[in-house]
């Protein structure tokens, strides 16, 4: 049977990622939206036509934020055991729905529940099933936030799931539009889930999805396409000065007896100070991460802010980073201090 050009595109970016294709387990999440039920589907298709040997599990966390979202993991449950695949069903602890960060804390909740879900089955690969859309919100999000180009370069194909770990989160859609999904589970006959909280507007991604991309698509029909393509720029753009970046914070990093050696070390003015702009805040937005343990709501504004404590020669001043902590110019150099110092 000829295998449908959905799982064909879908098996080139398998190839292209290098993705292991026999010999391993992979852990897919999946949620019982059109995206991660189409990413299932084609998964199965290239199996049945002995294109894939993997072994798959089928991850899904009941964030029992919506009253249906019990039927809705035993749905999951039911396509896995339909398609022949094992699954893993979680469930979360309840979500304050007042939360101003409820999407987040799902989020951090669901990555969590997969690397858990990953080491139970002993698998190195994670794949979720973002799609080409859901890049173009995601820039657009950080944009309006005053991300740097890094941010700008939106999600990445592959990546580590979690900062050290040896498992690694994919996302072999982002080539897909969602329309394309859609399409190809009825091309399957397969139905998928709706979530409400997809249409509530309260929600900044959805506002985005419902608002601000159809009043862009006036100006220029195919905007997705042209959002992506220039995320996918910018990443390539930005892995050219990764190591240039690791060079000079190398240059810079001076000893800090002050600090003990589970800090990351202070920088020297001079160095920074002297080195392209462009390479300077990659350089300190790196040290930043290393620091805080990540780059959360760490945005162009707080890097420009880190960046001005270079003028002059004065010492003493502070900048304040969102989420706590801080750095501080202490006469010719740059230290970090932890909200707990």
């Amino acid at each position: 049977m000829r295998v449908n050009q959905f799982s064909r595109m879908l098996l080139a970016e398998w190839r292209k990622l290098k993705l292991p294709t026999s010999g391993e387990t992979v852990v897919v999440a999946v949620s019982g939206g059109a995206d991660s039920t189409a990413l299932l589907l084609a998964i199965e298709e290239l199996k049945t036509n002995n294109k894939l040997y993997t072994g798959v599990c089928v991850a899904h966390l009941d964030h029992r934020i919506r009253k249906s979202s019990s039927k809705d993991a035993k749905w999951v449950a039911d396509l896995a055991a339909k398609l022949g695949f094992k699954s893993v069903i979680g469930r979360a602890k309840a979500l304050d729905e007042t939360n101003e960060n409820l999407e987040q804390a799902a989020r951090e909740a669901r990555y969590a529940f997969l690397e858990r879900t990953a080491k139970r089955v002993s698998a190195n690969y994670v794949l979720t099933a973002h799609t080409m859309d859901d890049q173009a919100e995601t820039v657009l999000m950080r944009l309006m936030r005053g991300s740097a180009s890094l941010g700008l370069g939106g999600m990445e194909a592959l990546r580590p799931l979690a900062k050290n770990s040896s498992i690694k989160l994919v996302r072999p859609l982002l080539w897909a539009r969602r329309s394309e999904t859609e399409d190809y589970c009825r091309f399957r006959r397969i139905n998928f889930l709706s979530d409400e909280m997809n249409d509530d507007l309260t929600f900044a991604r959805v506002k985005v999805r419902k608002q601000l991309l159809p009043l862009m698509q006036s100006f220029n029909n195919r905007i997705v396409e042209a959002i992506s393509r220039t995320a996918t720029q910018l990443r390539e753009d930005g892995a050219v000065l990764v190591s240039d970046s690791d060079a000079l914070l190398q240059r810079a990093a001076v000893s800090n007896e002050q600090s003990g050696e589970t800090k990351v070390p202070a920088l020297d003015v001079k160095v920074l100070a002297d080195a392209p702009p462009a390479l300077r805040r990659r350089a300190l937005r790196q040290w930043l991460s290393n620091a805080r343990g990540g780059t959360r709501r760490l945005e162009m504004v707080h890097l420009l802010a880190v960046e001005k404590l270079l003028e002059g020669n004065a010492g003493g001043r502070v900048t304040e980073l969102p989420s706590g902590g801080k750095v501080r110019r202490r006469r010719n150099r740059l230290e970090f201090e932890s909200k707990n110092d």
